[in-house]
């Protein structure tokens, strides 16, 4: 563990066991500690280089040591991750230009680039310059994100013409992939628009034509976001309809997401099956802690935008969720998520015990709004946070070359020389993590007063 953070590490836990004033005075200054690390290790290390002043929007592939990558395509994903980071960080650090200039930036390359002209919605892939390159399938979960990125900058920026684009997105995704038989969205789509289904002649381990819990907590993420800056009624009605769908539909009555189902809402599931074939679908079929502590959040999230007041039945399964992870996904011994588990006939187990980044940065912010919600329960929620922000800071943040490995080095230790950024690991987790935990950690101890 770094010198900077172990002190202060030893300091908290020593003072949480002691006299309650002071162990709340002490959350500033892990804020502070956050906030330097938020600031000089990760932001700084990513912007302005990140983004790419001849082609537009923003370079994803970066070494270890933040070299960028001769290849750089361009994810509908990552690059609307790097909008919304930039428009949230020109509002947290005003005085700091490049991120009002890296949020318009962005959003020119969604609107210019990204964004289908023919057909409407947002293309999957293009290529450093921008033009259309792979399957072209488009997802409700890459446009989830493109509406995302548009009602951020928007929020951020008053620029009208984003808010018009976000409506389009918006009107153009409902239209082709809302369900109004079950609900929900479909994933797949053709590049026109319409639903892609299962084919009987797709391979049994293929995501191809399920709806899936990763594209709908994202939706509802994304609803959220569009709500806030934009209250029209029907995206009130998808934002709730989308929370009603993971609260009572997708997340199982032990508490954690089930992750693939079919278009009725029926999940799909190997438990019957041999272990060798449980195995070898796992990747449609597992316990993922990290989307599960991020559900908690996003659930509660969203219930408070809808202004549900005493919603103890979202409270409830969101913190049951987190219990869940708590009590199956959790090392005791230096902390950190797992990765994947499974409930097999003869018992749980984990079947990958390794631990990715975005699943720690999501469970930061998890642990600590359950903190501040249920301060006195038994799971003690503010020490597992103490205990995941010291594995953070000893195994995932990267004090030489900055930002954080894609994995925990406890248990991928080569990991420590793979790139830091490529499509799929950009700084939208930690950033928002950081973010959350900075104010909320001020915000405990402002009342604590």
């Amino acid at each position: 563990m770094s010198f900077r953070y172990s002190w202060l590490l030893f300091l908290l836990f020593f003072i949480a066991c002691d006299s309650p004033e002071k162990s709340e005075s002490q959350k500033e200054i892990l804020a502070n500690q956050m906030e330097h690390h938020l600031k000089t290790e990760v932001l700084d290390k990513w912007y302005p280089q990140s983004m790419d002043t001849v082609d537009g929007g923003f370079l994803s592939n970066f070494s270890y040591d933040f070299k960028p990558g001769e290849k750089q395509e361009k994810m509908i994903v990552t690059q609307s991750r790097q909008v919304w980071t930039n428009s949230k960080a020109s509002l947290k650090y005003p005085e700091i230009d490049y991120y009002k200039v890296g949020a318009k930036h962005g959003y020119e390359f969604l609107r210019d680039k990204m964004w289908d002209y023919e057909y409407g919605g947002f293309y999957w892939l293009v290529d450093k310059q921008g033009n259309q390159i792979g399957d072209p399938m488009k997802t409700a979960y890459g446009n989830a994100f493109g509406i995302f990125a548009l009602a951020a900058y928007y929020g951020a920026s008053g620029d009208d013409s984003a808010l018009e684009l976000v409506k389009e997105a918006f009107y153009w995704l409902d239209k082709h992939a809302h369900d109004s038989i079950n609900g929900g969205y479909y994933q797949h789509l053709d590049t026109d628009g319409t639903p892609i289904s299962r084919p009987a002649s797709t391979p049994s381990p293929s995501d191809l034509g399920y709806k899936d819990q990763n594209s709908s907590i994202h939706l509802l993420e994304a609803f959220t976001e569009l709500y806030h800056v934009w209250p029209d009624p029907l995206v009130r009605d998808r934002l709730e309809e989308m929370l009603l769908l993971i609260r009572d539909q997708i997340v199982t009555d032990k508490g954690y997401l089930t992750l693939f189902l079919y278009s009725d809402w029926t999940p799909v599931t190997f438990a019957d099956s041999t272990e060798e074939a449980i195995l070898a679908h796992h990747q449609l079929d597992h316990v993922s802690f990290g989307h599960d502590v991020e559900t908690g959040f996003l659930m509660i999230e969203a219930s408070e935008t809808l202004g549900w007041e005493n919603d103890t039945t979202t409270h409830g399964i969101a913190k049951k969720m987190i219990d869940h992870a708590l009590e199956n996904g959790w090392d005791e011994s230096v902390g950190g998520f797992y990765d994947e588990g499974y409930y097999f006939n003869d018992g749980f187990r984990i079947i990958h015990d390794t631990k990715n980044w975005w699943a720690q940065a999501e469970g930061m912010n998890a642990l600590l709004l359950m903190a501040e919600l249920y301060p006195a329960d038994p799971h003690d929620y503010y020490a597992k946070f103490l205990k995941l922000w010291e594995y953070t800071d000893t195994y995932l943040i990267d004090h030489e070359n900055g930002d954080w490995y894609s994995g925990g080095l406890d248990k991928q230790p080569e990991l420590k020389t793979v790139g830091k950024g490529n499509i799929w690991k950009g700084i939208y987790h930690h950033y928002r993590s950081l973010d959350h935990c900075i104010d909320r950690l001020r915000e405990m101890s402002e009342d604590s007063e």
